[in-house]
């Protein structure tokens, strides 16, 4: 069950006292569908995410593979008799993946042309349709992330991390030992951090974080427009030896 699945269903529970349904497809419900792929990967190559939106987690793992988990979900609530109409709704959202080169993947969201746009509108519309990415790397991966907005989360990559958001909240858990140079900022938001360096004030409410390293270094670059972001360190990623 995901994260957003959850709270549906915490907030169906806070029914008037007394009022029970006796079949649960007879009332209004949030209609959710999921799909998994795996791509053969070589280990340190680069992952490319175009134009994600919603809540995109990205984890390291010790396998040859990336595995994309895509859960679309609606944001509203549709009668049953409204299912052919929910289901035209989640369609409209696609997520592609292309092999661009033996060492380069990219995986792109693609949301329908707003009509009649005008400035400063966004140039699409997600259609009351939400998407959560679940990806698993391998570990060594380069990572270039580019979302709309929403929360973004890295864990146990230990490859270059570049991440831009409009809006939202992002997490990076990088495993120890680094060095990682880290370069850090937010227009509006907070931007905190488990590793030594400079705190940055910039105007009235942008905060940023440097942590410069001489020599060969691990790359984070990470930027928001307005939101946090959370730089942590985690645990050493263990690899098994063979006997």
């Amino acid at each position: 069950m995901t994260l957003r699945s959850a709270m549906v269903l915490v907030g169906l529970g806070v029914l008037q006292s007394g009022q029970a349904w006796c079949v649960e497809d007879e009332f209004p419900h949030s209609f959710e569908v999921t799909t998994t792929e795996r791509v053969n990967f070589s280990p340190g190559g680069t992952i490319r995410l175009n134009d994600s939106y919603g809540y995109t987690s990205i984890d390291g793992w010790d396998q040859p593979q990336v595995e994309i988990k895509v859960i679309k979900s609606t944001n509203r609530f549709f009668n049953p008799s409204e299912e052919e109409e929910a289901k035209q709704k989640l369609a409209l959202i696609h997520v592609t993946t292309e092999r661009v080169s033996e060492t380069e993947l990219s995986i792109t969201t693609a949301r329908p042309l707003r009509k009649d746009r005008v400035p400063p509108l966004p140039r699409t519309v997600s259609e009351g349709v939400t998407v959560e990415l679940q990806i698993h790397v391998p570990n060594d991966s380069r990572l270039t992330i580019h979302q709309d907005n929403g929360y973004v989360w890295v864990s146990d990559v230990t490859g270059d991390i570049e991440a831009r958001s409009h809006t939202g909240d992002m997490i990076v858990m990088l495993p120890d030992p680094g060095p990682y140079a880290i370069d850090a900022k937010s227009r509006l938001g907070s931007v905190s951090s488990d590793f030594v360096g400079h705190g940055i004030k910039q105007f009235v409410f942008g905060t940023g974080f440097t942590r410069p390293v001489e020599g060969s270094s691990r790359r984070v670059y990470l930027r928001m427009g307005r939101g946090s972001i959370t730089i942590k360190q985690s645990p050493p990623i263990i690899t098994p030896h063979a006997n």
